[in-house]
């Protein structure tokens, strides 16, 4: 985590979040640092597809077609994350954590993550194994193993 504050600030980087399954988890995550109010902005708690639609600007039909749980969803909430709060980068989380809601071709511990920023946006698909809780911590781990990934391609990228 300190890796991550250090990068945000080196950069004049913010960072926004859409959680869905984490409920705020990767949010505590990122504040447990002193002086995250430097980099973290907000995010939202879309735990409801009402909130991704109504709050996240999600489309009807892409929650429909494409369902909550997918790389659309995600890569979008992202977007529209790092739009609603004007930061530099945005992330989202969308999965299920279980115990129920899974199917077979989404089982529990699907997660999508999207990110958004200045080096593009994207989607990705992680399956975690265990309960409820150990899914929600291995998705806010995997998230900022991404934002950590993200910012260090960025400084490749942009010198």
């Amino acid at each position: 985590m300190p890796r991550i504050a250090r990068l945000l600030r080196a950069g004049s980087r913010t960072l926004s979040v859409a959680e869905s399954c984490t409920a705020g988890g990767l949010g505590w995550a990122l504040t447990r640092v002193p002086g995250s109010s430097d980099y973290f902005v907000g995010g939202v708690q879309a735990y409801a597809d009402s909130v991704k639609r109504d709050i996240l600007g999600v489309p009807e039909d892409i929650l429909r077609k494409h369902g909550a749980v997918s790389k659309e969803t995600a890569k979008l909430m992202a977007e529209q994350v790092q739009s609603m709060f004007g930061t530099t980068i945005g992330i989202a989380i969308t999965g299920i954590a279980g115990p129920g809601g899974g199917t077979l071709k989404k089982p529990v511990g699907t997660v999508w993550f999207g990110i958004a920023g200045p080096a593009g946006s994207g989607a990705e698909e992680r399956r975690f194994g265990g309960r409820r809780a150990g899914i929600r911590r291995q998705a806010v781990r995997h998230a900022l193993e991404m934002i950590e990934e993200y910012l260090y391609r960025g400084i490749r990228e942009n010198g």
